[in-house]
């Protein structure tokens, strides 16, 4: 049976991301980002002080921090060698101390999201802020930075977040994003913008939640989540499915976990639904009604934190393929 536990330690300002970072997990809070120390007794180290992380994605593998960060919420890149000398001691520890420890992406203000893809081995960036979207591609040595390829100005409904999808059969990138209206993609050939789904028959606001590209499509299928439902559209914004995903109370929160599976936060449930058909596999029922935020997901554990302006503590839930109905 899965099991959900949480660390004792207590954050003292609301946590608003996570990400893992080998073993260990990242943390960002309205204060400042924080290193949980899975790997021992659950130690915390403060990383950075006094500034705001609002989303947060390790990629070990160029050795960066992507951040959404501060009060005019810039997107920031930290370098993980900077970070790491923060905890450890010894001479190369000080000398990566004394190295810059983060650049700035672009200049753009505001950002709300962003999405990081692999394309024909190349990493994207894609960024959402205001009226606009931006595509940055990540430069190895000798600039071993993010820099701009592809700008979207003007946009008609501003994008609130946003995913990018390969087509496989044509080697399409599209990047696919949610407003306060529906769903639209953008074509990164033709800079052609286009409607996914438009709500019509909503009796209250338009609130989206995901854009969840179908594992066994190609690229080509997305599950899109809308406050307490989600329909099925390929990248053209034809319905692929007469059927709709249907949540048993509408989620504050909604996140891919695993292969082919997607969890939903609610105030008296977590609810796990397969991707593809949308039916329910499993669910959590919370003793009290809460709420949590979720932070990340790996090798079937899933990571989240209380939702609380003044505190926070993370927990931690190991899944499993086969769910049964509990409480915890």
């Amino acid at each position: 049976m899965p099991q959900i536990r949480k660390y004792k330690y207590k954050f003292r300002s609301e946590i608003l991301c996570g990400a893992l970072w080998g073993v260990n997990l990242l943390i960002g809070t309205e204060t400042g980002l924080y290193l949980l120390d899975r790997s021992g007794n659950g130690k915390v180290f403060q990383l950075i002080s006094r500034r705001r992380f609002q989303q947060i994605d390790v990629l070990e593998g160029i050795n960066v921090l992507i951040t959404i960060s501060g009060k005019r919420h810039k997107l920031r890149v930290y370098y993980l060698s900077w970070l790491k000398a923060k905890i450890l001691k010894g001479e190369e520890a000080d000398h990566n101390r004394r190295q810059r420890g983060y650049t700035t992406v672009g200049s753009i203000e505001g950002c709300v999201h962003y999405k990081v893809v692999n394309f024909h081995r190349i990493k994207f960036l894609a960024m959402a802020s205001r009226n606009r979207i931006e595509v940055y591609a990540w430069a190895p040595k000798p600039y071993h930075k993010f820099m701009a390829f592809k700008s979207f100005p003007d946009l008609k409904h501003n994008p609130v977040l946003l995913n990018m999808t390969i087509e496989k059969e044509n080697s399409k990138l599209k990047v696919c994003y949610a407003s306060d209206i529906g769903f639209h993609s953008v074509d990164l050939d033709s800079a052609a913008v286009s409607d996914l789904y438009i709500p019509t028959k909503l009796q209250e606001r338009f609130y989206p939640h995901a854009i969840t590209p179908l594992p066994s499509s190609g690229g080509r299928e997305l599950l899109l989540c809308f406050n307490n439902e989600g329909v099925y559209a390929d990248t053209f914004g034809q319905l692929v499915r007469h059927a709709t995903m249907q949540w048993g109370e509408t989620p504050y929160a909604i996140a891919s976990v695993g292969v082919g599976q997607i969890m939903g936060w609610g105030e008296k449930a977590i609810e796990v639904r397969a991707v593809e058909t949308g039916l329910l596999d499993g669910v959590f029922m919370h003793k009290r009604a809460q709420t949590f935020r979720f932070l990340c997901e790996r090798n079937e554990k899933g990571f989240f934190a209380s939702r609380s302006t003044s505190s926070g503590q993370v927990y931690f839930m190991t899944l499993s393929k086969q769910f049964k109905n509990f409480g915890y």
